[in-house]
């Protein structure tokens, strides 16, 4: 089974150190992928705008945990991103350390109060960042993506029932 690794990291963070670091680990350059975010300046957390491919590539990944996906997507504004595919867990697992060793952020969805470290029907992996989906060639991250302020629009659909688009 593929798996998709995925990491978040400070700005801060040189990438091209850590794609150097899983190279030397047995992983291809095309199964790695650096995605810089940009922000608009005074952007909150809670009111943004990602582009279509972004959102594309969270929904595909975390389809199975709308907990996961905020959580991630929320994390990855204004910060980067790291995803590397393998062909399986432990390959992933190796990943997942490397990624680690050099500083990824911890992601986690926020834990109810009866709740162990773990939510319920999800493997330690997957809580992890390590998500049991192969590549896909139309659901991936792009090497930038911006995030914009959805502020001042009059609907959150860009078109209207009858079509027409907002503007």
């Amino acid at each position: 089974m593929a798996y998709t690794v995925i990491s978040v990291f400070p700005v801060t963070v040189d990438t091209e150190d850590i794609k150097k670091d899983l190279k030397a680990k047995g992983f291809d350059e095309a199964d790695i992928i650096v995605s810089k975010s940009s922000v608009e300046s005074g952007l909150s957390a809670d009111h943004y705008q990602e582009d279509e491919q972004t959102k594309g590539f969270f929904e595909y990944t975390f389809a199975h945990d709308a907990e996961m996906l905020d959580t991630y997507r929320k994390h990855s504004i204004g910060r980067n991103n790291i995803v590397v595919y393998a062909d399986n867990l432990e390959q992933a697992k190796v990943a997942k350390s490397v990624l680690n060793e050099n500083g990824a952020l911890e992601v986690y969805g926020k834990p109810s109060e009866n709740q162990s470290d773990v939510p319920e029907g999800m493997s330690e992996d997957e809580y992890n960042g390590i998500i049991a989906k192969a590549r896909h060639n139309i659901y991936f991250l792009g090497s930038d993506r911006s995030y914009h302020s959805d502020s001042g629009r009059g609907m959150k659909d860009e078109m209207d029932s009858l079509g027409s688009e907002d503007s």
